[in-house]
């Protein structure tokens, strides 16, 4: 059963789901939105797994660098295009398994997610 967790490198909560993944011997693919790329179609995924509300992640310092007219203004067409400008503004990680996506990482979550 192959598992895909995708996100950015340097983001802690991406080291936090790969410290548990490693500690539980779960193996798992990573796929780095900046080196191995992010698609229209595999953010398509995800909004139709998650829901674009979901997945733009209001957050982070990336979505706050938008106008406030840009924010006021967000359906799911103008926030897929800012997601796929700046892969940043994606929450993370994403996780596939079992053919589920599931966002963000909390242990327990991730415990139930692989019967822990």
């Amino acid at each position: 059963m192959t598992t895909i967790m995708y996100g950015i490198s340097n983001c802690d909560t991406i080291k936090k789901a790969k410290k548990f993944l490693e500690q539980n011997d779960i193996s798992y693919t990573f796929h780095d939105y900046r080196k191995d790329g992010l698609d229209a179609q595999m953010l398509a995924e995800f909004i139709d797994a998650l829901g674009w509300e979901n997945v733009l992640n209001k957050r982070g310092t990336t979505y706050r660098a938008l106008s406030d007219e840009d924010k006021q203004n967000l359906d799911a067409d103008s926030a897929q295009k800012h997601m796929l400008a700046a892969p940043a503004m994606i929450k993370r990680p994403i996780l596939l398994h079992a053919g589920q996506y599931h966002l963000g990482f909390k242990a327990p979550q991730y415990q139930d997610i692989f019967s822990l």
